[in-house]
């Protein structure tokens, strides 16, 4: 530990050397008395040396709503958004996904799901004045390979799906370069790759957005009916290291989640939604629902086939995106569509 770095007198560095006190847990496991009788130092510095280090440990500290109030540049970072690419999803969501906390996006095989998580790689690569944060991101995949074809069409249909962004700007943009994929097929390589991989990236400002696809492929196979406690610690656990890197380092957590059949009012009710709103709820239980700052669902609802020579307006399938819980948007919905330039919003 090197103590030249905190806020102290030059006195108590050197009696903290002295004394060979060389982490904050060491510091902390002894108390007041015991430290000052071992440094040698005044009560006074005492306890400046023992706040100085509560501090520095509890990074994220407490506000009032006053000091949210007065702390203009605080609380318009709180209100920023990652854009999602599209003006429509973007209304829905006033603005896009927030920076801090888990969004988890669930739904059907083939809803769109994987879809928004690729767009979403993309959008946080622009400039903040277009919705982005300027910044890569980390794709985890858990079950299937990452869909790098998908997503060099994607990357190749830009300047049709973002007309608000000037052609030079996209044309800047280097956006495989900055997208980081992993695999984690179990839980132990998951927990490796976000206490060490990710955390790494976040710490040399490499990314800003981490992507998990998808949350419930790693306890499918992992639990049985009678593991339930372990696996609630599991979920519990990845939940905190999760929202510790998104509250660390300002950025979104986008876990996407498989559903299962809804099959009683009871045991949807806890997820935000009643069984009568759908047939289909997410996967994991209320003990992961407890871990989410914003659930969304989407779905894909095949299109009845129009009468014989009547024209066909709409799409073979309509896909929705439905705010489920959040704590700042009230339940609602939209439809999207997928087309070969990315995700769109439907009027």
């Amino acid at each position: 530990m090197d103590w030249d770095q905190f806020d102290l007198n030059p006195k108590v560095i050197a009696a903290l050397k002295k004394a060979d006190i060389k982490s904050m847990q060491e510091l902390l496991h002894l108390s007041g008395a015991d430290l000052q009788r071992l440094l040698k130092l005044p009560s006074a510095d005492v306890g400046h040396l023992l706040r100085t280090v509560c501090r520095a440990l509890r990074k994220d500290r407490v506000l009032t709503a006053l000091q949210l109030y007065q702390d203009k540049d605080c609380f318009s970072s709180q209100c920023q958004k990652l854009s999602l690419g599209c003006s429509v999803l973007d209304d829905l969501l006033k603005g896009g996904i927030p920076l801090v906390g888990i969004t988890e996006l669930a739904g059907e095989s083939s809803a769109g799901k994987t879809q928004i998580g690729l767009q979403l790689c993309l959008c946080v690569q622009y400039p903040y004045r277009y919705g982005g944060l300027e910044s890569g991101a980390v794709y985890v995949c858990t079950e299937d390979a990452f869909p790098s074809k998908r997503l060099q069409q994607l990357i190749a249909q830009q300047h049709k799906l973002r007309a608000d962004v000037p052609p030079e700007i996209i044309q800047r943009i280097r956006f495989g370069n900055s997208i980081f994929v992993e695999h984690a097929a179990d839980l132990d390589t998951f927990h490796n790759c976000i206490t060490k991989r990710i955390s790494f990236l976040l710490t040399r400002g490499v990314v800003r957005l981490v992507v998990i696809d998808s949350i419930a492929a790693l306890f499918r196979c992992e639990f049985g009916a009678s593991d339930s406690v372990l696996k609630a610690r599991y979920l519990q656990t990845f939940g905190a290291q999760l929202h510790g890197l998104s509250t660390r380092f300002r950025t979104p957590i986008m876990c996407i989640n498989q559903v299962t059949d809804a099959v009683s009012e009871s045991e949807a009710a806890p997820c935000g939604y009643s069984a009568a709103d759908s047939r289909v709820f997410p996967a994991l239980g209320i003990t992961w629902a407890n871990q989410l700052l914003m659930r969304l669902m989407v779905s894909r609802v095949p299109q009845p086939e129009p009468a014989p020579g009547a024209a066909c307006h709409h799409p073979a399938s309509v896909r929705t995106l439905r705010v489920v819980f959040a704590p700042h948007l009230p339940p609602s919905c939209c439809c999207f569509t997928v087309k070969l330039e990315g995700v769109r919003g439907m009027k």
